[in-house]
């Protein structure tokens, strides 16, 4: 597996990373699986490992730091904080009191010395960015944290914290991870090429469209047991009849394109995601074995301009289907009390 340089950092990672929301009791519940899944991956050349102490709220941490115990070296490894741990008013979001906190309970779930990428997962209003910045420079110069990383973040609020670290001698953000496939391309818009701009590392999650891109669902055909729209439909727009209709009719011309290019749905969405040059990984988030297996390899798959073309006709470059995709929407539209005198 070829690899690429992680934004400016230097970093040498895989062009599939593996994404861990689906170990443990979000999704596969069997630990032994889920360490033969992470050992499988290391086995094919995947490197790069993506968590989050919100996964099964601290489970799938934990089940990622014993599968690759005596393997520790050979992965970089990143996390997350921001999410809610529980009810408390103070363990969530980005502020000093609970990145200091966060931080600690990650290290101890994944039984390491060190994350190589510590990711903030959504932003958080009420915190000055600089805060942040200042708590994640602390820990970089304890040497707990290798480099520090957004997700969703919106391009404008890349580029305030690009300026903040600059001008207050601030760690910088080396990596974005935005929501990125063929049926969610907001990101290509204004997000994409402001990474590009700053050198960020990208890492897309969801490229397959939380199972959309899979073929697995076909319409008037049950869903399928165990997949994610049959465990959460409103997550994955089952109940919104002019969205869910809409990506099966696309869907269903991926399929038939993917046939004409001689490989499979999986390769061609990977494979999509995998061809923008700001792109550097495409975090996949298998759920068992077959799901894993069904992925490696992908990142070997070249699109040709042909099949690129037809997929911009399908779902036009900085369009998506699905607002919910887009994964961070800002209190400004979200609360009506920002929009009222």
């Amino acid at each position: 597996m070829n690899h690429r340089t992680l934004g400016r950092t230097g970093i040498q990672v895989s062009p599939l990373c593996l994404g861990t929301m689906m170990l443990g009791a979000w999704g596969n519940t069997d630990h032994d699986e889920c360490e033969r899944i992470v050992g499988t991956a290391l086995d094919a050349g995947v490197n790069f490992i993506d968590t989050a102490d919100v996964y099964a709220f601290g489970e799938s941490e934990t089940i990622v730091g014993r599968a690759v115990k005596g393997r520790r070296d050979e992965v970089v490894l990143a996390t997350k904080f921001h999410n809610a741990m529980d009810d408390s008013p103070n363990r969530r979001g980005n502020s000093r009191r609970w990145i200091m906190r966060a931080v600690e309970d990650s290290l101890r779930r994944l039984d390491t010395d060190w994350i190589d990428l510590y990711q903030v997962h959504r932003p958080d209003p009420r915190t000055d960015i600089d805060e942040t910045l200042g708590a994640l420079s602390d820990l970089v110069r304890q040497g707990k944290v290798r480099a520090i990383g957004t997700s969703s973040f919106p391009a404008e609020e890349l580029v305030e914290a690009q300026w903040v670290a600059e001008r207050r001698n601030r760690e910088r953000f080396s990596t974005e991870q935005p929501s990125y496939s063929i049926l969610a391309r907001h990101a290509e818009a204004a997000v994409l090429p402001v990474a590009e701009r700053y050198d960020l590392g990208v890492m897309v999650w969801s490229p397959l469209n939380g199972g959309w891109l899979t073929g697995k669902y076909r319409r008037d055909a049950p869903l399928p047991t165990g997949s994610r729209a049959s465990r959460n439909g409103d997550h994955f727009d089952f109940k919104a009849e002019e969205i869910r209709s809409r990506k099966l009719d696309v869907t269903e011309r991926l399929a038939v394109l993917a046939d004409e290019a001689g490989i499979t749905m999986i390769q061609l969405a990977l494979g999509f995601v995998l061809s923008h040059r700001a792109v550097t990984s495409a975090v996949i988030g298998p759920r068992t074995l077959e799901q894993l297996t069904s992925q490696l390899g992908a990142d070997e798959v070249r699109l040709s301009p042909d099949v690129l073309d037809a997929i911009d006709e399908l779902v036009p470059p900085g369009t998506s289907i699905s607002p919910a995709d887009v994964g961070y929407a800002p209190p400004a539209v979200t609360e009506a009390a920002l929009r009222r005198r």
